[in-house]
C-alpha cells in the first residue's frame, strides 16, 4: 500500500487567501535584527508570522529549514494552507528546542485554525514525511488531551448551569448580579482552581468533582432571583436560617456575603444527586482542596461575589506560564476552541451506532456522564464489600501450614503509603485523600477476587490448603496491582473523545503506571489478568477490554524489558528442551489460545502446581528426583505471543501482500525462528518491530517491491498499533585520533595523488620558497586556494588524473560483472540501496571525487576573498 499523502495537495483552488500575520505588540517587538537578514530566503509572510510570535532566531532558523524539507518533498504549496504549516514547524522547532515564547491559543489565532485542525495537520505531516519527534508528537497529544477534557468539562458546565440560573433578563438595569456575570466567574474561577489544585490535566472525574464544589460555592453567593428551584428554596431557607448574611451593595452591583459552615451541605448534596457523584468524595474534595484554594487567592465568602477581573488575571498569568489553552475563550464561543467536521463530537461515546435508540427520557451519553455511570456499577459492587478480609478467606488463612494473615496486612499497609505518595506527585499535593480512597476500593476489590480465586481451586482441586499459594508475595502484589488498575481505569478519562485514537497521551495514571508504583514486574502482572477477569463476573465489557489491552502490551512489550523474569525462563527453558517453546500449527493460532491453566497454576510454575497446593506435611513427591519441570507461565506466555503476533501478521499482509498468500508462511517462519531462538532481539523491542522487519526481509529475498517505508505506513492505520520510535540517544562526540590528524588522504583514482591538512602558513610558504628542501614528489605539492602564479603543476595534475580516467576505464570493459552484495540494503529516498550508499562504477566514483574537490576548492576561494573583504556568509562556511 502506497503511504497517503494528503499534504502534496495544492489547496490554492479551495483557500486563496494568504493571509498575513497580525504585527506584534508594542511591547512585545523584537529588538534584535530583522528576521530576513538572519533567515535570508525565508518568505516575507513567514518572516512576519515569526515576529507576531516573537521566536528566537534558533526556531526561526529551525523551522525554515522544516519547511523547505518539506517542499522537497509535497512540491508547491500554496494559499492558507502555507500559512498553516509553517505554524506547525515553529511551533516544532520551539518545543524541541525548549524555546517556546508564545502559548498555543496565541499560534492558533495567528493561524486562524482550531485545536482540532492543528492536531489533523500535526498527523498528517507525520503521515507523511515522519518529520514530527516524539517529544513534539507528545506535547501535541497532550495539548489535545486537554482540550478534549475541558470541552466536556465546558458542556457539562453549560447544561449545568442551565438547570441552575435562569436565562439573563433583557433588562441589565438591575443592581443585582446577572446570571451570565455569575457563570462567567464561576467558570474562570473553576479554570483557576483546576490549575492550582490539580496537576493532571487529562483526568476527567476530580475536575468534575471540583466544578461541582465552586459551584455549590457561587450558589450560595448568588441572589436567589436568578436561580431555578431547587436551588432557588435552598438557598432562601439558609438564608432564613441565618447562614447566608444579608445584601451589602458595592459598586452599583448588589453582592451577598455568605458564612459556610459544615452543615450547610443541602446545595451539595442536590449536586451530587442530580450528577450521580459520590457525596463523599466531593465533600472530600470541597473541604481539603477547594475552600484551601479559596485561602490562596485571598478569596472569601464574607467579601462576596469576588471581581471577575481579579479573578481573570490571576488566569492569565497561569496561563501565559503554561503557554497552553486559553479556556476563557470557551465563553466567548471562540473558533479555535470550536468542534469542526473533522472533529469528533464529544456530545455522545461511540456506546450506540443510532443514538435514536436511546429510550425516552434517558439523558445521552456524554463523557462525564459515562464515566459517572461506570464509577457507580464499580461502587455497587464493592458497597458490600470490606477493607477487611471476609470469614471465608480468615478460615482460608488458617488452613495454611503457615498462616499469611500478618504478612498481607503489613504488605497492604506498606504499599498503601507508598500508592498515595505517588498518587499525589501526579495530581497534586492535596489530593493525598483521594488517593487513599482510591486504594480503600482497590483493597475491596483485591480481598473480593481473592475469595473468588481459592473458592474456585477448591472446587477444582479439592483441597484446602494453600499455604503456598497465599504465601507468595508477587502473587498478592499482582492481584493488588490488577485491582488497582481497574479503579484507576474506571475513574480515568473515556476514549470516546478524541480526534484520533493515535494521538491520544496515556494519561499520567494509566496503564503501566500502577506496575512502576508497586515495583512490579509486567510479566508477573500478566499471570494473573485473565484469572482476575473469570473470577469478577461484575467487570463491565469495557473493563474487560481496557484488562486485555493491558495484557496484550505485557505480551507485545512490556514483559521483554531488560530486566524481566521473562529472559531467565527462556533461558531455563532452553537449556531443558533447546527451544522456548512448541509451535502450533497456524490453523490454531486463528482463535485465542485455549487453556485450562488458573493463576495458581502460573505462580507456582514451573513447579508442579498440584504437589505445592497440598499440605506440607505430605512427603510425597519429596524423594523422587526432581526433573526440571516445565513452566507453565512461560508455555501459556508463548502461545498468547504467538496468537496475538499471527493475526497482526495476517492484518498487515492483507493490506500489503493480497497478491502474494503464499508470502504470509514464509514471514511468520521467520517471525516465530526469531521469538524462539534470537529472543534477545525482543529486548527492550516492540513485538511489531520484528513483524515489520520479517515482511520486509523475505520480500527483499523474493524480489517483491515492498519499501520500508511502506510497510510502516500500512502498519500506522492498523488499530491497537504503537506509535512510537524509541527516544533517540544523542551521538558522542568522538575526537580524531592525534596519530591520524596529519595523515594525507589518498584521492581513490590509483595514482599517487594525496590530500593533507595545511600546515601552518609560515612553515609551508618556507618550503615553497626553498625549492633545496623539497623532495622529487613534493616539487609539485599544490595548497587549493593559494595563488602560485604558474598552472604547469596544475597541468601536471590534470594530465595525471586523465592517465588514470583511460586506466578505469579500460578495467572497466575487462570486467562488466558487479560485485555481489554483501548486506541487505535498505530504503533511501524511495529506493534501496546497499548500506546507504550508491553503487557507482569506478569512472563514476572518480568523477564524484573530483567533484568534490572542485567544490572544495571554489568554496575555499570565495571563503578567502569574503575574508578579506569582512565579509561573513554563514551558507558558504
Amino acid at each position: 500500500m502506497a503511504p497517503t499523502r494528503s499534504l502534496r495537495r495544492t489547496e490554492a483552488a479551495s483557500d486563496s487567501q494568504s493571509g498575513h500575520s497580525p504585527a506584534p505588540a508594542a511591547g512585545d517587538v523584537d529588538p534584535s535584527p530583522p528576521a530576513r537578514d538572519r533567515t535570508p530566503s525565508a518568505d516575507t509572510d513567514f518572516v512576519a508570522l515569526c515576529d507576531a510570535l516573537r521566536v528566537t532566531d534558533n526556531v526561526r532558523a529551525t523551522a525554515w529549514k522544516s519547511y523547505e524539507k518539506m517542499l522537497r518533498t509535497c512540491g508547491i504549496i500554496e494559499g492558507h494552507f502555507k500559512k498553516e504549516l509553517w505554524g506547525i514547524c515553529i511551533f516544532a522547532a520551539a518545543a524541541d528546542l525548549d524555546e517556546m515564547t508564545f502559548t498555543f491559543t496565541e499560534l492558533l489565532k495567528c493561524l486562524s485554525i482550531s485545536v482540532c485542525k492543528f492536531v489533523h495537520l500535526v498527523e498528517e505531516m507525520d503521515d507523511s514525511m515522519d518529520t514530527i519527534s516524539t517529544k513534539v508528537g507528545s506535547i501535541v497529544s497532550r495539548l489535545k488531551t486537554k482540550y478534549d477534557v475541558l470541552v466536556a468539562l465546558y458542556q457539562k458546565f453549560e447544561r449545568t448551569c442551565g438547570q441552575i440560573y435562569v436565562d439573563p433578563p433583557s433588562d441589565q438595569s438591575s443592581l443585582e448580579p446577572s446570571s451570565s456575570c455569575v457563570l462567567k466567574l464561576c467558570w474562570i474561577t473553576f479554570l483557576l482552581a483546576k490549575g492550582k489544585v490539580l496537576q493532571m490535566e487529562d483526568d476527567l472525574v476530580i475536575p468534575f468533582q471540583l466544578l461541582l464544589c465552586v459551584l455549590e460555592y457561587f450558589i450560595k453567593l448568588s441572589p436567589p432571583a436568578v436561580l431555578k428551584e431547587p436551588y432557588k428554596s435552598t438557598v432562601s431557607a439558609l438564608s432564613a436560617n441565618g447562614s447566608t448574611r444579608t445584601y451589602t451593595r458595592s459598586q452599583n452591583r448588589s453582592i451577598r456575603a455568605s458564612k459556610q459552615t459544615d452543615t450547610d451541605t443541602k446545595v451539595i448534596e442536590e449536586l451530587c444527586k442530580e450528577h450521580d457523584c459520590n457525596l463523599e468524595e466531593v465533600k472530600n474534595i470541597y473541604f481539603k482542596n477547594f475552600i484551601p484554594f479559596l485561602s490562596s487567592v485571598d478569596i472569601t465568602p464574607f467579601h462576596g461575589l469576588p471581581e471577575v477581573e481579579n479573578i481573570s488575571s490571576k488566569y492569565e498569568e497561569m496561563y501565559l506560564k503554561n503557554k497552553d489553552i486559553d479556556a476563557r475563550l470557551f465563553l466567548e464561543k471562540d473558533e479555535t476552541l470550536q468542534n469542526h467536521t473533522e472533529c469528533l463530537q464529544l456530545e455522545r461515546t461511540p456506546t450506540k451506532n443510532n443514538p435514536d435508540d436511546d429510550p425516552p427520557g434517558v439523558l445521552p451519553q456524554t463523557p462525564i456522564r459515562a464515566a459517572m455511570n461506570t464509577i457507580q456499577q464499580l461502587m455497587m459492587t464493592l458497597n458490600s464489600a470490606s477493607d477487611k478480609p471476609s470469614d471465608n478467606l480468615l478460615s482460608y488463612f488458617n488452613n495454611c501450614t503457615a498462616n499469611p494473615m500478618q504478612d498481607i496486612l503489613e504488605r497492604l499497609e506498606n504499599l498503601g503509603c507508598v500508592f498515595k505518595e505517588k498518587f499525589a506527585e501526579a495530581v497534586g499535593q492535596g489530593c493525598i485523600e483521594i488517593g487513599s480512597q482510591r486504594y480503600r476500593l482497590g483493597v475491596r476489590l483485591y480481598y473480593r477476587v481473592m475469595e473468588s480465586i481459592l473458592k474456585s481451586e477448591e472446587k477444582r482441586l479439592s483441597i484446602h490448603n494453600f499455604s503456598k499459594l497465599l504465601n507468595n508475595s508477587i502473587f498478592h502484589v499482582s492481584l493488588l496491582a490488577c485491582a488497582l488498575e481497574v479503579v484507576m481505569a474506571t475513574y480515568g478519562t473515556p476514549r470516546s473523545a478524541s480526534l484520533n485514537d493515535r494521538m491520544i497521551v496515556e494519561t499520567d495514571l494509566s496503564f503501566p503506571w500502577i506496575i512502576n508504583v508497586l515495583d512490579l514486574k509486567a510479566f508477573d502482572l500478566y499471570k494473573v489478568i485473565e484469572s482476575f477477569i473469570k473470577a469478577e463476573p461484575n467487570l463491565t465489557r469495557e473493563m474487560i477490554k481496557h484488562l486485555e489491552c493491558c495484557e496484550h502490551r505485557i505480551l507485545e512489550s512490556l514483559a521483554w524489558q531488560s530486566d524481566s523474569p521473562l529472559f531467565e525462563l527462556i533461558k531455563q527453558s532452553k537449556e531443558r528442551d533447546g527451544q522456548a517453546e512448541q509451535l502450533e500449527p497456524a490453523s490454531c493460532l486463528t482463535q485465542p489460545p485455549q487453556h485450562n491453566h488458573t493463576a495458581a497454576d502460573l505462580y507456582l510454575s514451573p513447579t508442579s502446581a498440584y504437589s505445592t497446593l497440598i499440605p506440607d506435611s505430605q512427603p510425597a513427591l519429596v524423594n523422587q528426583p526432581q526433573r526440571p519441570q516445565k513452566s507453565t507461565s512461560l508455555s501459556l506466555f508463548y502461545k498468547k505471543v504467538y496468537w496475538l503476533a499471527y493475526i497482526r501478521l495476517n492484518n498487515l499482509a492483507s493490506r500489503l501482500l493480497p497478491d502474494h498468500p503464499d508470502l504470509v508462511h514464509l514471514i511468520w517462519t521467520l517471525f516465530h525462528h526469531t521469538l524462539q531462538n534470537e529472543y534477545e532481539l525482543m529486548k527492550d523491542r516492540h513485538l511489531d518491530q520484528i513483524m515489520m522487519c520479517s515482511m520486509y526481509g523475505i520480500c527483499k529475498v523474493k524480489n517483491i517491491d515492498l519499501t520500508f517505508k511502506t510497510i510502516v505506513t500500512a502498519y500506522k492505520e492498523l488499530t491497537n498499533t504503537n506509535q512510537e520510535p524509541p527516544t533517540l540517544s544523542p551521538i558522542p562526540h568522538i575526537p580524531q585520533s592525534p596519530y591520524k590528524s596529519n595523515s594525507p588522504l589518498r584521492v581513490p583514482a590509483g595514482n599517487n595523488i594525496y590530500i593533507s591538512p595545511l600546515k601552518s602558513p609560515s612553515k609551508f610558504s618556507e618550503r615553497l620558497l626553498s625549492p633545496t628542501k623539497m623532495t622529487p614528489g613534493s616539487r609539485i605539492l599544490v595548497s587549493i586556494g593559494e595563488s602560485f602564479g604558474a598552472t604547469e603543476k596544475f597541468q601536471k595534475i590534470n594530465q595525471m588524473m586523465c592517465n588514470s580516467d583511460r586506466h578505469l576505464k579500460r578495467g572497466a570493459e575487462v570486467s562488466t560483472v558487479p560485485k555481489p552484495l554483501k548486506r541487505l540494503r535498505f530504503d533511501i529516498e524511495g529506493q534501496d540501496e546497499a548500506d546507504g550508499r550508491e553503487h557507482l562504477s569506478g569512472e563514476s566514483k572518480f568523477q564524484q571525487k573530483l567533484a568534490e574537490m572542485t567544490s572544495t576548492r571554489t568554496r575555499i576561494q570565495n571563503q578567502k576573498l569574503n575574508d578579506g573583504a569582512d565579509i561573513s556568509t554563514p551558507d558558504q562556511k
